[in-house]
């Protein structure tokens, strides 16, 4: 099974409905989550319509980052963020999950800043994924940058957690096993290149690259977005 979709609502939501199978929301990750917006998301998309959430900066990201000036209904302090195994970390996941879960996500996706992943850093995300691990609840973290210096750490974590490793398979194969989880962020020399439309001949190597999976969820994270999972969704479509 594969599901194509797109991070955030890069069309109308009728029409994202209508022609897609999923969306990955931005907005839990700039500010947390509430029960009555997910429970409108849910009741509103169709039935078999797949939602993830990006999880929230207070978890992932250092407090100083720009970013949290846009978290009106978060007023956090203490020693929260960057996947530390603390109480403040737990009590934050507590509150997310408790509203977040009200959408039924298939996967909640962590997404870390480029400079995370010293081995230190590392050594803690394995503490605090083990922590708050449940029982029927789908993890992934999307690590970046440097913690690609750390593989064999990397290689621990998501064995030992269980967690999806969530990557852009034009850079990297995952390093657990299904589901699938992919973020497309571009083609190019850098980490992400937003603005790239992707090509037929991409799309085509990308379905060879999902296609044996029992489980895909293909995300699309560029400025086209949307043209390109529809084009996406009609080749999984034609090769079934």
């Amino acid at each position: 099974m594969i599901k194509v979709g797109t991070c955030g609502f890069a069309a109308a939501r009728n029409k994202i409905y209508r022609e897609l199978d999923a969306v990955e929301l931005q907005e839990t990750f700039y500010d947390m989550p509430t029960k009555e917006r997910m429970k409108k998301l849910r009741e509103e998309a169709p039935d078999g319509f797949s939602f993830s959430v990006k999880v929230f900066q207070g978890l992932t990201h250092d407090p100083s980052m720009p970013t949290f000036k846009k978290a009106k209904r978060f007023r956090g302090e203490g020693n929260f963020g960057l996947l530390r195994p603390t109480e403040e970390n737990m009590k934050i996941w507590d509150e997310f999950y408790d509203a977040a879960s009200l959408l039924n996500p298939v996967m909640y996706v962590f997404q870390s800043p480029p400079s995370f992943g010293s081995r230190d850093q590392i050594e803690q995300a394995t503490e605090f994924f083990s922590a708050i691990r449940k029982k029927g609840v789908t993890i992934g973290w999307e690590p970046r940058g440097v913690a690609y210096n750390s593989i064999d750490l990397l290689n621990r974590l998501f064995t030992k957690t269980g967690i999806v490793h969530i990557v852009d398979p034009f850079r990297r194969l995952p390093m657990s096993a299904d589901p699938v989880y992919f973020r497309l962020h571009g083609i190019g020399n850098q980490e992400t290149n937003y603005r790239y439309n992707y090509t037929d001949q991409d799309l085509l190597r990308l379905l060879s690259v999902t296609k044996n999976a029992t489980v895909a969820y293909v995300m699309f994270n560029n400025v086209y977005m949307f043209e390109n999972a529809t084009s996406f969704k009609r080749l999984v479509e034609g090769s079934q």
